[in-house]
């Protein structure tokens, strides 16, 4: 099957072929006035970001950005649909051509593992043998994206002893850790909530610390995560702080 992620050049070695990328996913942002999602690659080194400002009830879009703030895709709520449906764009121009449809299942209710039917748009018309469905269950952190021949592209994984909140994300390099997230994203969205657990749910202070696996990678990573922030709350509207 042909690769369909995008060329982002700021993320290489999350794209090129070999090993599946293994990331780990916070579902926080590292702005304690936003919602989204901090990433860390297998290193600890922060590999995507997602910053959404505002109430997160019927989200227009969500945009999945690299550690400096570059758009990589944006995931896009698709409008007059009947079902719930997100369409992946690169970058993050209205004029961008889409990459993936991504469609939430309707059916009977523990009839099918499916929670989810993505399609690429890159081809005219999209073929079925390029195709993947989304199974499992996203609230126990324990789903799959499989490709038309059943085998994983993309997997979701509970991390134990750290909530619902942190989960590992493994992508193959047939699909690419960008559009992995992307897929995440949006499955995010339409099964809002997530798991029933979370360790995760206040914000991170002296009374309410961050996990100590997160605290590692804020030590060892300390001065990127740093420059990070600056970097962010420099380019905050006012009005947003």
């Amino acid at each position: 099957m042909a690769k369909v992620h995008p060329n982002v050049a700021a993320v290489p070695e999350l794209l090129c072929g070999g090993a599946p990328a293994v990331l780990t996913v916070w579902r926080k942002s590292l702005l304690f006035n936003c919602h989204g999602f901090t990433v860390f690659d297998a290193r600890g080194d922060l590999a995507f970001r997602v910053d959404c400002y505002g109430s997160s009830a019927r989200r227009a879009e969500v945009v999945l950005m690299d550690v400096a703030g570059k758009p990589l895709l944006t995931v896009r709520r698709k409008r007059l649909s009947l079902t719930d449906h997100w369409v992946i764009y690169h970058g993050d121009s209205d004029s961008a051509a889409p990459l993936l449809s991504v469609r939430r299942h309707v059916g009977l209710r523990g009839a099918s593992k499916a929670l989810a039917h993505v399609t690429p748009l890159s081809s005219t018309p999209p073929s079925p043998a390029e195709a993947y469905v989304v199974e499992g269950s996203y609230g126990r952190r324990a789903c799959a994206v499989r490709d038309a021949r059943g085998q994983a592209v993309a997997e979701v994984r509970r991390k134990e002893s750290v909530g619902d909140d942190v989960f590992r994300l493994v992508a193959d390099p047939r699909l690419g850790a960008p559009l992995a997230m992307a897929i995440v994203i949006a499955i995010d969205e339409m099964f809002p909530g997530g798991g029933a657990r979370s360790l995760l749910r206040t914000t991170c202070s002296a009374q309410h610390p961050p996990p100590k696996f997160l605290q590692f990678l804020f030590q060892t990573n300390r001065q990127k995560t740093e420059e990070l922030l600056l970097q962010t709350c420099s380019s905050v509207p006012a009005e947003s702080m």
